[in-house]
């Protein structure tokens, strides 16, 4: 928003279509993990099971955003074979690139609470050093 107010371009739409986008992301992948997808490499390490999660929520993402696409131009009026060629498939590919690079982190994160526990994780984050190593204040000192 400052680099674009410091160029006299207010793209206020912009900002609330993209918390609108976030938001139905976030429904996507509820209705991904409703639908358990993901959980093949679950028994593997972090990483191998956090990039997969990525790749796989990441596909999901752009086949919502692929149908969402040809909704709307049938909406406008193209029939439904002009929908399909007339979309853009490389900047679609772009954005399912930059959706899987900024879900490996999220899901890493989440991969991490799910190994941990939710008690451990948010007592790892939230709690005070006792809690965490489950020591009374006077074992704590060496």
């Amino acid at each position: 928003m400052l680099l674009l107010r410091q160029y006299n371009i207010n793209e206020y739409w912009s900002i609330g279509f993209a918390l609108i986008n976030a938001a139905v992301i976030t429904k996507v992948i509820m209705i991904g993990e409703y639908a358990k997808l993901g959980k093949r490499y679950e028994y593997k390490s972090l990483l191998i099971s956090a990039a997969w999660k990525a790749f796989v929520f990441g596909l999901l993402v752009f086949a919502f955003h692929v149908v969402e696409e040809v909704i709307k131009r049938m909406i406008h009026g193209a029939d439904l074979s002009k929908s399909f060629t007339s979309i853009r498939f490389e900047q679609f590919a772009g954005r399912a690139i930059v959706v899987f690079c900024v879900f490996i982190p999220l899901f890493a994160w989440r991969e991490f609470r799910r190994v941990v526990g939710k008690e451990e994780f948010r007592s790892l984050f939230y709690g005070s050093a006792a809690e965490r190593n489950k020591l009374s204040p006077s074992e704590g000192s060496l």
